[in-house]
């Protein structure tokens, strides 16, 4: 049975003060990478801990990547208030800028899930990533409009069955972008990809195989 990823419960320096954070490594070997990744809306009970940002950690962690998890502004321990998105956007970047220092020789990528999807895709338009993972991203609300879309290898994850981002919404969106990321439309996929997660960690981690190779 593979051993259990070692994990240490941290805070990072945010814009507006302290950003409660996970930071996990493999179990075994050594890192080849890291990762920021983004939870959902922190005013509809997203947080660190959501079950799909947790899943999109143990999909780079299996691949030998270090994985950092943080809270948003004003959410749990993590200090500070909401700020629609603008203020999250400084600290995701904030977190990724700590993370960058902590690995800076290896690749680095951003993932998301929902509200943090968005917010990792406006962080990967302005900042330098190897790649970018966003899954089931609140895009009408928190990410158009974009004056660039980011240059690496992206991939959008929607489940056709989405009962709060409209795939129809989302098709649209990608087929705006020139090239575009790839996207992945998981058939009877719900939001919150009930049943769906270790299918969901599967294509994360052959998309993040795929790019690095």
């Amino acid at each position: 049975m593979p051993k259990s990823p070692q994990a240490e419960k941290l805070f990072i320096d945010g814009p507006t003060g302290r950003l409660e954070a996970i930071l996990e490594y493999p179990a075994e070997g050594e890192v080849v990478g890291s990762v920021v990744v983004c939870h959902p809306h922190p005013q509809h009970g997203g947080t660190m801990h959501n079950k799909v940002a947790h899943t999109l950690a143990r999909a780079f962690l299996r691949l030998g990547f270090s994985a950092l998890r943080f809270n948003f502004r004003g959410t749990e321990k993590s200090e500070g208030a909401y700020d629609n998105g603008d203020g999250e956007l400084d600290d995701a970047l904030a977190a990724a800028a700590w993370m960058r220092e902590r690995h800076p020789a290896l690749p680095f990528w951003l993932a998301g899930f929902s509200f943090g999807a968005a917010i990792v895709i406006k962080a990967a338009a302005v900042s330098e990533v190897d790649g970018l993972i966003s899954v089931a991203p609140a895009i009408s609300r928190f990410a158009s409009g974009l004056e660039s879309q980011p240059d690496c290898p992206w991939l959008v994850v929607q489940g056709d069955r989405d009962e709060l981002v409209d795939v129809e919404d989302t098709v649209a969106w990608v087929d705006s972008l020139e090239p575009g990321p790839e996207l992945l439309i998981v058939p009877d996929g719900e939001h919150f990809f009930h049943g769906r997660l270790v299918e969901l960690r599967e294509a994360v981690g052959e998309f993040v195989t795929k790019s690095e190779a």
